[in-house]
C-alpha cells in the first residue's frame, strides 16, 4: 500500500528521502514499535527491554526544557522538577540515533516566548497570544520567530551530522489546552507554515521529515509542508484494536495519499488486527510514565505479543537508514 513519499522540502537529505521511501514501503505492511521517553532516566526503555527483550525501532525524546522562555521566578514545584528532569534529554537522543540506529522523533511542549508561568506550553497559564503571533511586524511575531531560531540551533547539529528527524510541532491543535491550538486550528496551521519557511528557507534544516498532527480538516496547514499526517489518541485502557474508524476520520484532510502515523497513544494498537485489515498506520509511539512503564494501560503479556508479532518492526528488524 505505497504511499506518496516526495519530500514536501524539494531541498530535503538523501536520508529524509530513504526513511519516507521506507515508511511508504512499510504502509500496510508493518508497524514500527515506538516509545515516547520524557527524562533523560528512559524508564520507558529499560521496561521494554526487560518485559519483550527488545527495543522499540523508533524513540520519542521531549524538548520542553530547551524553550528559551521558561519562568523560574513564577512557576511551580511540579513544573521545575519536569524541566530538570528532561534536561539533557539530547543526549540520549544522539545516542539512540548514532549508538542505536534508532528513528528519532521530537515532541516540544514548547513554553510560550513570553507572558507565561508554571508550566507555560498551556493556554491556560500564558497571555501570549498565538492569534497575533502570526502577523507580521508584532512582538508576538517577533518572540515566535526568536525562539523558533533557538530550537533551529539545535536542530541543526542533528542536519549536520545526516540525522533524520521527525518533527512534529504544534501538536494536538484540535484542542485549545496549548497556547498555539488557544485560538483555533487555522492560527495553528499559519504558525505551522511559518515555521516551516523559517526552518526550511532560512535555516536550511533539510533533515526534517514533517509531520502533521491534528485531524482537523480545517486546520491542515496543506500538502506543500506536510510529508506525514498523524494524529494523537488515547483510547480506553487495555482496548487495543487497529483504529480504523480514527484513520478514515484522518485521511479526510486531505485528498493526497500521505503516509500515516500515530503520535501518541495510551495503548498499544492490535497487531493481529492490523496485520489482517492493514490499516496503514505506519508507527505508533506509546506515551511515557503510566502508559509506557507499567501495566496500567498495557498488560506485560500484551507488550510481549505486540513486540513479537511480525508484523511489528522492533529495533533489531530496523534497516539501516542513515
Amino acid at each position: 500500500m505505497l504511499k506518496h513519499y516526495t519530500p514536501c522540502n524539494p531541498n530535503a537529505s538523501e536520508e529524509v528521502r530513504t526513511v519516507l521511501k521506507y515508511l511508504s514501503d512499510i504502509s500496510g505492511n508493518g508497524i514500527l514499535t515506538g516509545q515516547h521517553t520524557q527524562t533523560t532516566v528512559q524508564k520507558e526503555l529499560r521496561y521494554i527491554e526487560e518485559v519483550t527483550g527488545k527495543l522499540p525501532a523508533l524513540c520519542g525524546f521531549e524538548l520542553l526544557a530547551y524553550s528559551p522562555n521558561i519562568n523560574v521566578e513564577k512557576t511551580t514545584p511540579e513544573c521545575m522538577l519536569e524541566v530538570e528532569e528532561n534536561k539533557n534529554t539530547l543526549d540520549n537522543a544522539w545516542d539512540w540515533a548514532l549508538g542505536r540506529g534508532g528513528l528519532v522523533t521530537f515532541t516540544w511542549h514548547w513554553f510560550s516566548p513570553f507572558g507565561s508561568w508554571a508550566k507555560g506550553f498551556y493556554a491556560e497559564n500564558t497571555t501570549f497570544d498565538a492569534s497575533k503571533a502570526v502577523i507580521e511586524g508584532t512582538e508576538e511575531y517577533k518572540a515566535l520567530l526568536s525562539d523558533m531560531d533557538v530550537m533551529a540551533g539545535i536542530l541543526k547539529e542533528f542536519c549536520d551530522k545526516q540525522i533524520p528527524i521527525l518533527w512534529r510541532p504544534f501538536h494536538e491543535s484540535e484542542g485549545t489546552w496549548f497556547w498555539w491550538g488557544a485560538k483555533g486550528p487555522e492560527v495553528a496551521a499559519k504558525l505551522y507554515r511559518i515555521m516551516y519557511d523559517r526552518y526550511t528557507n532560512h535555516h536550511q534544516l533539510n533533515n526534517l521529515i514533517w509531520v502533521w498532527n491534528s485531524p482537523l480538516v480545517e486546520g491542515y496547514p496543506g500538502d506543500d509542508v506536510t510529508d506525514v499526517i498523524s494524529r494523537d489518541l488515547y483510547p480506553p485502557k487495555h482496548v487495543h484494536t487497529d483504529l480504523r474508524p480514527e484513520y478514515e476520520e484522518l485521511v479526510q484532510i486531505t485528498p493526497s495519499p500521505k503516509i500515516t502515523a500515530l503520535g501518541e497513544i495510551g495503548v498499544i494498537p492490535s497487531m493481529s488486527q492490523l496485520s489482517e485489515t492493514r490499516i496503514p498506520w505506519t508507527w505508533y509511539m506509546t506515551w511515557s510514565n503510566e502508559y509506557g512503564a507499567s501495566e496500567e494501560w498495557n498488560t506485560q503479556d500484551e507488550l510481549r505479543r505486540a513486540y513479537h508479532h511480525e508484523y511489528a518492526i522492533t529495533l533489531d528488524k530496523l534497516p539501516k537508514l542513515y
